[in-house]
């Protein structure tokens, strides 16, 4: 059955019966074993998004910007 089937049939059930469907489907999703080769991989794809050519900031730099979104946010 094709993903466009199953979605025409998911919108003709109730929704509790939707409902019961998401959960069947998380769960069959934290069922699955994570594997080294796969934690390792996402975090070299992670590692590059972090990349810059800027240096870190300092402590006091991370205060500031904290600071700054408090203000932003509270003020």
């Amino acid at each position: 059955m094709l993903l466009q089937e199953v979605k025409e049939h998911v919108f003709k059930l109730p929704p509790s019966d939707r409902l019961a469907l998401v959960g069947a489907i998380i769960e069959s999703l934290q069922d699955r074993p994570v594997t080294g080769a796969d934690r390792s991989g996402a975090i070299q794809r992670m590692r590059g998004l972090l990349k810059t050519d800027q240096p870190a900031p300092t402590d006091e730099d991370v205060a500031a910007m904290l600071e700054a979104r408090r203000v932003e946010k509270y003020l």
